[in-house]
């Protein structure tokens, strides 16, 4: 079964929209790292305002070979991979863009039915992008098999990723990193719900 991977940049009260509000810069030891773990995917999942700004970038810096190695390897990667692009209402047909296609859910029934079929074929990962109406659909949904989430050293007011969940989730911790500028690299796994029964006391957390 393949795993659908959440992979994206956060504040520390955990914003996801909006980026150029509240990230200053990506060092190239931080992109080195987001290549690293985007090698593990094949399907990239995006919703259509993300992937219009990706289809207005990549292709042209790819075609122009400029711009660092990292940025390179990104644009390569970009070109690649299977891109799907999850609409709604399908109005709107897509920019061309190599390995691109559009896919209509209507509703969280038809996505989360897509998501089950997606996960079921053959491959690598699956790659969650953006934008921030689509990641906070697929937490909400409990479909993220993994969290890869860069947390900037900043807090800023905005729309956050678990902000739409009416019930706790525990996560698994299963990886940390650092990076020159702060950014603090935290991967996290879902952890099957366990009934321990709800303390009446704080205290009773320490014993």
């Amino acid at each position: 079964m393949r795993k659908l991977v959440l992979g994206m940049m956060t504040t520390l009260n955990g914003r996801l929209d909006q980026p150029l509000e509240w990230i200053g810069g990506v060092g190239d030891d931080l992109y080195r790292q987001i290549n690293a773990n985007a090698k593990t995917s094949d399907t990239l999942l995006v919703g259509r305002t993300t992937y219009d700004e990706m289809v207005a970038y990549w292709p042209s810096a790819l075609a122009s070979g400029e711009g660092t190695d990292s940025n390179q390897q990104m644009a390569r990667h970009m070109h690649d991979t299977e891109k799907l692009v999850i609409s709604r209402s399908g109005s709107r047909p897509l920019e061309w863009w190599h390995n691109a296609r559009q896919v209509v859910a209507e509703d969280d029934a038809a996505l989360v039915a897509f998501i089950a079929e997606l996960k079921a074929k053959p491959g690598g990962d699956i790659h969650l992008s953006g934008g921030a109406e689509l990641a906070r659909s697929m937490v909400r949904l409990g479909l993220v098999d993994r969290f890869n989430l860069f947390v900037f050293p900043t807090v800023s007011p905005g729309a956050s990723w678990f902000g739409e969940l009416a019930e706790k989730r525990d996560m698994v911790l299963v990886e940390t990193r650092a990076f020159e500028s702060g950014v603090m690299g935290l991967s996290f796994e879902p952890r099957a719900p366990i009934d321990m029964g709800a303390p009446v006391r704080f205290t009773e957390l320490l014993t």
